[in-house]
């Protein structure tokens, strides 16, 4: 393994104070550690922003959007001056500028990006959030400032996309990258990270359920896939190492008219900035 692979899964790991809260949790109250677990699972990590996003940071027009639905506010970026305009999202722990190069892109072909700071990322204020609650901001910003040719959506970005065309986001084409599919697998995935006991994961469900009064298996992207008749470009890399291939291919399969690129060797971010990806994605866009 190499020296940069070594620290990409370092930075993946759970810190160990974190572990051994959940551990001790454990051992004294089921609620409490069900409590502690979604508290992490709503809570993203803000990071700095790095060198390559500040020009699109310090040129872009920038705005605080209220989200009724949420009473929350966000930060909107507008970047470029074209009538025809796509929306841009991010994923988790991501924030307005992490697609720049996408921006970059489209800019040189005449659109104009608008992409956000979902609730509790970036430059927008909150300490929790959800998947819902990109949805419910993708909303609200189609109705703002739509409407859209195109969206790109990265991550738990691609997944808030492909539900919010289910909801009724009325774009022409979609590109997800590295999108996760099924809720449950995420949360199993999560709580195996934490090293809970798999109750944990069924319980996590049943907690989130009862607060959003669906399925959590109705969020997945696979089920969205169903009912979605544009065209949508799935992405998805090889050697993903937070979100499994697999996912690519199963949403896939569940389009009416979709389109597959896998990649090799560029993990679930390095890829953002990878020229044939951006390729294909201005290509099916403007096509």
């Amino acid at each position: 393994m190499t020296k940069k692979a070594k620290k990409q899964n370092q930075s993946l790991k759970i810190p160990k104070i974190i572990l051994v809260v959940g551990q001790f949790l454990s051992f004294i109250s089921t609620k409490l550690t069900v409590q502690f677990a979604a508290r992490l699972f709503t809570t993203p990590i803000k990071h700095k922003t790095p060198k390559r996003e500040l020009e699109m940071d310090q040129n872009s027009r920038q705005e605080i959007l209220n989200i009724p639905a949420l009473k929350k506010k966000i930060v909107v970026y507008h970047y470029g001056s074209g009538e025809k305009k796509i929306l841009l999202v991010h994923g988790w722990s991501g924030r307005g500028t992490q697609l720049v190069k996408f921006a970059e892109a489209f800019q040189a072909l005449g659109f104009t990006t608008v992409s956000f700071d979902a609730p509790a990322h970036g430059k927008s204020p909150g300490n929790t959030t959800i998947m819902t609650e990109f949805v419910a901001s993708i909303l609200e910003i189609n109705k703002q400032f739509g409407p859209f040719e195109a969206a790109v959506g990265h991550s738990l970005g691609g997944m808030s996309l492909l539900n919010a065309v289910n909801d009724g986001l009325q774009i022409k084409r979609l590109t997800i990258i590295g999108s996760g599919d099924v809720v449950k697998d995420i949360i199993n995935d999560f709580t195996q990270k934490l090293k809970l006991h798999p109750k944990i994961s069924d319980l996590l469900q049943v907690h989130f359920e009862a607060k959003s009064n669906r399925t959590m298996d109705s969020y997945s992207s696979y089920q969205a896939a169903k009912s979605i008749t544009i065209p949508v470009l799935v992405i998805h890399d090889e050697n993903d190492s937070e979100v499994p291939v697999r996912c690519a291919h199963h949403i896939h399969q569940h389009l009416q008219h979709g389109e597959l690129m896998i990649t090799q060797h560029l993990g679930h971010r390095k890829i953002l900035g990878d020229t044939s990806v951006i390729q294909k994605t201005t290509q099916l866009t403007t096509a």
